[in-house]
């Protein structure tokens, strides 16, 4: 078991597009709670599957099916959804511990879009590995994966207090992340040829967090980024 406490990197500045991102995840948690203690189970299915990511609704909209937005506007949305309290609790705790520190490299309106194109090239590549699958997803996950390979690019270094087992140690990012990121791609290897029924869309974490880095890679080798608005 192997969970990050937190990092021991401060930011130059406040975090606020985090800690909206936090608060907007944690306020639609909160009541898709609420629609679900109201509804029958079925009508509350019925009611947030339209906001969920569904691979199959893109082969639909190629051949004429449906329409653009039912197809790819989920791949936003669905980054707002969470299936339960372990769900968000995990990906808030990641977002939390790295989101800072890229948000200070990027500067704060910038770290949103990035954000945002992490989580939908992550649902993408999640689609093209599960093209005709009617299982909806939904999460952050493939965006915060995108924010964790930022991170591991832009501070190898930095040391991430992990709770190991029962002992807090300080762990290099570098290794935390690169161990959590060949996890992924070995679960995703697993999945290859495989009727998927449900479960961790590792492949979006893959692909987000390919797309941090080199999103991250990109901006850093071309100029210096903006440190606030």
């Amino acid at each position: 078991m192997f969970i990050p406490l937190k990092d021991l990197n401060p930011s130059r500045t406040y975090p606020f597009v985090n800690i909206t991102l936090i608060l907007a995840n944690i306020a639609v948690f909160i009541y898709t709670i609420g629609l679900e203690a109201t509804l029958p189970h079925r009508a509350f299915e019925s009611l947030l599957l339209p906001y969920s990511t569904v691979p199959a609704r893109i082969p639909a909209f190629l051949a004429g099916h449906t329409g653009f937005e039912v197809a790819f506007l989920p791949l936003v949305t669905s980054m707002f959804l969470h299936s339960g309290l372990l769900h968000i609790a995990g990906n808030m705790l990641f977002l939390w511990i790295f989101g800072d520190n890229v948000e200070d490299f990027f500067g704060h309106f910038t770290y949103l879009f990035f954000y945002l194109a992490c989580g939908i090239g992550a649902g993408l590549l999640h689609i093209i590995f599960n093209f005709h699958s009617s299982i909806p997803a939904v999460g952050a996950s493939g965006a915060i994966s995108g924010v964790m390979g930022a991170y591991m690019l832009l501070y190898p270094r930095a040391r991430v207090l992990t709770l190991v087992f029962i002992f807090p140690l300080p762990v290099p990012a570098v290794v935390f992340l690169g161990l959590w990121y060949v996890m992924q791609f070995l679960a995703g290897l697993s999945t290859i040829g495989m009727k998927v029924t449900g479960g961790v869309a590792v492949w979006a974490h893959v692909g987000g967090f390919l797309l941090g880095m080199l999103l991250t890679g990109m901006v850093r080798g071309s100029s210096s980024p903006k440190r606030a608005f």
